[in-house]
């Protein structure tokens, strides 16, 4: 009976889900040969790692894994520590509790590329912040904020973008507890940091992860903040990658995008590991 029930769910699976990974499939094996000598756009295919020791020696090669692994490890830590106490605060209904969760929701329906000119325009160096900070008298003077070396402007836009939804999933995670469980710590003595650590991050840790992960992914991989408010003497792995492209040496770019697929995956597995240690209390 189990066996044809998994069966009749395959069946029924198979598909749209098979489309999906077979088109996944094919990209990912297009990347990967063409790394490794296939598919040349340019001259004779054939198998080589020559690409690979090349990119290995480069210097840019890995600051832009350095650089690309700070963006998404920091976006993902700042978006879900926003979202939390957001989760919580609304977790019961209040009176305009549904506009102000719109309202945080917002940035889901903003194009990134809008995000990053409308926050140019306001950090510029005659741009609204600017003013303001001279018109208090806390500048006497405009200072250079955009494009700055330790890219803030980078990490401030991506949790902008991605603490929505970290707030949908931990939302959802968050009002799945019984009241009954929350009122019974409180009558045990637990305060409100207690709570949250013993009874609400372990029980929403599975949501938690899940906005981790996926946050880290786009964010590692973004291109559109890195281009418009990014650092000058940095570049992101997908920076690097399409400057590759605009030369020409599709091997190379080939190399890249694996190797940011690769740190995507083994990535998030890490991430959501220290995670759930953390959130279980495993880690003082």
């Amino acid at each position: 009976m189990k066996l044809r029930r998994g069966l009749l769910i395959i069946g029924l699976l198979t598909p749209g889900l098979g489309l999906i990974l077979a088109l996944i499939g094919t990209v990912v094996y297009i990347a990967v040969s063409q790394s490794f000598g296939y598919y040349s756009l340019n001259g004779t295919s054939e198998f080589s790692t020559e690409f690979w020791s090349k990119m290995a020696g480069r210097k840019a090669f890995k600051r832009s894994i350095q650089y690309s692994i700070y963006i998404g490890v920091f976006s993902a830590i700042f978006s879900v520590a926003l979202a939390y106490p957001l989760a919580i605060w609304l977790r019961k209904p209040f009176a305009g509790s549904n506009f102000i969760g719109a309202v945080l929701k917002a940035p889901l329906l903003v194009h990134g590329l809008v995000a990053a000119f409308l926050f140019i325009n306001v950090i510029s160096y005659h741009g609204i912040l600017n003013q303001f900070m001279q018109w208090l008298g806390i500048w006497s003077e405009p200072r250079r904020l955009q494009n700055d070396p330790n890219a803030y402007g980078v990490l401030i836009l991506q949790t902008w973008k991605n603490m929505p939804f970290a707030l949908l999933l931990l939302t959802g995670a968050v009002q799945s507890i019984s009241d009954d469980v929350l009122d019974a710590a409180r009558d045990l003595g637990a305060g409100t940091w207690d709570r949250f650590r013993r009874i609400i991050a372990p029980l929403t840790v599975s949501g938690m992860q899940a906005a981790m992960v996926i946050i880290f992914i786009g964010a590692v991989a973004d291109f559109s903040f890195q281009v418009i408010a990014g650092p000058t003497n940095k570049q992101s792995l997908s920076q690097l990658m399409v400057s590759f492209k605009g030369r020409g040496d599709w091997h190379s770019a080939a190399v890249v995008g694996v190797s940011l697929m690769m740190i995507a995956l083994v990535g998030s597995a890490i991430l959501a590991v220290v995670a759930r240690m953390v959130m279980r209390g495993r880690i003082k």
